[in-house]
């Protein structure tokens, strides 16, 4: 996910203590309790398509009320995922069965050694930077009583071992076992830690990983739901799925009072890292989608668009790009570097805390959040790069945000930087709009600034060609830096 990725905690701590806690957040893969009403929602469209349930499913198999017992069908339920994602087994399997006590003590414990301290502070401080929180937002306790509320079952692959809640209802588990094992198997060819871990600094092509993680799960958990009715065949399964988690919202106060911002961005690897792996399998069935993991996507609009990445030859090719990686989309390695700006660098009690990617996901889930979700499709549709900075100080809790953005045309950039301006009005009314930036669309002698607030945080917002840039925060002193800096950045 972009910003904060809200994610997975590993068992272990990271073996390269400068990999942030963002990426190492990713370490393990779980299925969400959310996603097993869908699952088994797919039993009930095949019994009234007048087709029988898969063999195993819980339509057929009489339910047992151990959770161990379910364990115990583990290796035959692995035997079944390898045989529908053509993925080999490597090695043998460790299985345990964990309490809800234990979930939130292993969260707890795993919280504290791979995120330091400060490395906490700074995902929880981009949120309320960017807005989507308000200052007594507390990651952690957040992150704790989340993933307690939906881990039905996870895999550890730094342990190469599977866990199953002992919570799990009895039709539930053989669900767990389809989507949890498919991430052992995942494993053992891919290597998941690897995979999803060697990426630095960006926490947007992160989530397109994680999304073709998951989506490649939930896929051949359905598989196993739907017997010999090929999942890519079930039309307007986002949708389905959509409607099953909405129908199941209310019984997770957790889940259903977070904000939009992070419900969008934490179901984002489910319900569109799905699509995206459906379109493989369109292609060219599971080992075409097995191939994606030689090439991942490189951002999360590939993952909105799988076309972007696909590309739309009947045989299912991808066209190369430049560097002869199999892309169809001609900025899919567009990047942005944003060096730290000397107006901050070196002010006492200001320090840096983040320098990151939001990418289309992130700003389809502010917009989301923020706007409406019109916005929010435009932006995921014309993003190209971005990268943004956070500081903090010199007093604790106030923030200094300095993004910049690039989009697929000089008019994708003007529309973005005009959403981006009611969001910005919206946070600093009562902060003193200047007066030359009255709606009319820039100030005196500066035809690209959009947007000042002035007083004793101020921010400022440029469009220029294909980029929309700004600043949020600053000191007076930092704001007439800022300016120019922003101004010749190219």
């Amino acid at each position: 996910m972009a910003l904060a990725r809200i994610l997975l905690l590993s068992h272990e701590t990271s073996p390269n203590p400068e990999v942030s806690a963002v990426r190492r957040a990713r370490a393990w893969t779980i299925v969400l309790t959310l996603l097993l009403a869908f699952a088994l929602m797919l039993v009930h469209v095949r019994q009234a398509q007048g087709q029988q349930p898969a063999p195993g499913s819980p339509a057929t198999e009489p339910q047992t009320n151990s959770v161990q017992s379910a364990l115990a069908t583990a290796d035959q339920v692995l035997q079944q995922m390898s045989q529908i994602t053509g993925l080999p087994i490597k090695a043998s399997l460790k299985k345990e069965v964990v309490s809800k006590p234990e979930v939130e003590r292993f969260l707890k414990d795993n919280l504290h050694a791979e995120y330091t301290p400060a490395e906490l502070h700074g995902e929880e401080a981009s949120l309320k930077a960017f807005g989507v929180v308000d200052s007594s937002f507390n990651l952690e306790q957040f992150l704790v009583t989340f993933y307690t509320e939906q881990a039905a079952g996870f895999y550890d692959p730094r342990r190469q071992t599977m866990f199953m809640a002992d919570w799990v209802e009895p039709d539930q588990q053989r669900v767990v076992l389809a989507h949890e094992l498919t991430h052992a198997l995942q494993d053992q060819s891919f290597d998941l830690w690897r995979f999803t871990n060697s990426v630095r600094d960006n926490d947007d092509e992160l989530s397109a990983r994680d999304a073709l993680v998951e989506g490649y799960a939930t896929l051949s958990m359905m598989q196993v739901m739907l017997g010999s009715l090929p999942v890519e065949k079930l039309p307007s399964l986002g949708g389905m799925m959509e409607q099953g988690i909405n129908q199941s919202m209310s019984t997770f106060p957790v889940f259903s009072k977070a904000p939009f911002f992070l419900r969008f961005q934490l179901l984002f690897p489910y319900i569109d890292g799905m699509q995206f792996c459906r379109r493989a399998l369109e292609l060219g069935g599971w080992k075409r989608l097995n191939q994606v993991f030689a090439d991942p996507p490189r951002n999360t609009r590939e993952i909105f668009e799988p076309d972007l990445y696909f590309g739309a030859q009947p045989d299912g090719e991808a066209s190369k790009a430049a560097d002869g990686t199999a892309r169809s989309d001609p900025q899919a390695g567009s990047s942005l570097t944003l060096a730290a700006p000397a107006a901050l660098q070196g002010m006492a009690g200001v320090q840096q805390v983040e320098n990151n990617v939001m990418g289309a996901l992130g700003y389809d889930a502010l917009f989301g959040q923020l706007l409406t979700d019109q916005e929010s499709k435009k932006v995921s549709a014309t993003w190209v790069a971005d990268r943004y900075l956070v500081y903090e100080g010199p007093v604790s809790g106030q923030f200094t945000l300095i993004s910049r953005t690039r989009w697929t045309t000089p008019k994708a950039a003007a529309d973005f930087c005009t959403d981006y301006r009611t969001i910005m009005l919206n946070r600093w009314i009562g902060s003193g709009i200047s007066k030359e930036d009255d709606g009319a669309g820039g100030v005196a002698g500066s035809a690209n600034v959009l947007f000042r607030a002035t007083g004793a945080r101020q921010a400022l917002l440029l469009s220029d060609g294909d980029e929309c840039r700004w600043f949020e925060g600053a000191s007076a002193e930092q704001a007439k830096a800022l300016t120019g800096w922003l101004k010749s950045l190219h």
